[in-house]
């Protein structure tokens, strides 16, 4: 399936698990389940399942919905349901790296059940009612994606993100991923490496962040034409970090979007 003339891997909305890229044909839509587990280098693990639903309009628009459920601790529930709106600025390969404009709303369903950034001081970890609410939030991002040679593909994600309440957390940062196919035919195997740092503060600590870089290998497999199946397992290289962070992700595509089945080999694309 093509967007606007774009590679099939190109034209999913998500590109691996840490990155989207580009935009959906029209009227095409896309379902993903993601699975994150992160292990610390000291406590326990934690992990988040979202639920992702988007949908491709004409004119490069694209528009999706998604929920995010966290297990912590023995605890778990929901934490945001987000809003989100995307639109690439041309068709592809008329602008270099095929920049498109992504927004977001998070709103806070939830309690919040591991801090991301530091503990709060003694005798302040709850208040009288209870574990803090998950503040609103809203991001931005660009997004970027080329392919280089008819064999690499890549995309990368710069972004900010705000908490409108609370702690009012801020996070900006990048994500990239770069993959090539092992498997030609369809492209039905592709392996790459993939990454991403953040620079986490909140209204306490402006002038100290947190700096979280991982980076590691990322597969994605494609056990049918419209599914997809992606893996990455990631190393934290900084002290914020975690110590791994696993990703799994399923994804499939309904629609008129879908309908070419699976990605056309990369010796055929631009015939």
């Amino acid at each position: 399936a093509s967007a606007y003339g774009a590679p099939g891997g190109l034209s999913r909305s998500r590109f691996s698990p840490t990155t989207t890229a580009y935009v959906l044909p029209p009227w095409t839509f896309y379902y993903g389940t993601i699975y994150e587990g992160d292990a610390f280098r000291h406590g326990l693990p934690d992990h988040i399942f979202t639920e992702e639903v988007e949908l491709g309009l004409p004119y490069r628009f694209g528009v999706a919905a998604e929920t995010a459920l966290e297990r912590f601790n023995g605890g778990g529930g929901f934490q945001t349901i987000s809003l989100e709106g995307r639109y690439a600025l041309a068709d592809w390969n008329k602008i270099p790296l095929n920049p498109t404009l992504f927004a977001e709303y998070k709103f806070g369903v939830g309690t919040i059940r591991h801090e991301e950034g530091p503990p709060p001081p003694p005798g302040e970890e709850e208040e009288e009612s209870g574990p803090p609410k998950v503040p609103d939030a809203y991001e931005f991002r660009l997004l970027l994606a080329e392919d280089f040679g008819d064999r690499v593909e890549w995309a990368m994600n710069w972004f900010f993100e705000k908490e409108n309440t609370g702690d009012r957390g801020r996070e900006w940062g990048f994500a990239q991923s770069a993959s090539l196919p092992v498997l030609l035919e369809h492209e039905r195997l592709k392996v790459g490496v993939e990454m991403e740092y953040k620079n986490f503060t909140v209204k306490d600590t402006r002038g100290d962040p947190m700096h979280s870089f991982v980076i590691g290998p990322t597969m994605a497999f494609r056990p049918s034409r419209t599914t997809r199946f992606d893996v990455s397992t990631l190393f934290g290289c900084t002290s914020d970090a975690p110590a791994v962070q696993v990703f799994a992700v399923f994804s499939f595509l309904l629609g008129p979007g879908s309908e070419q089945g699976a990605e056309a080999p990369v010796s055929t694309r631009n015939r």
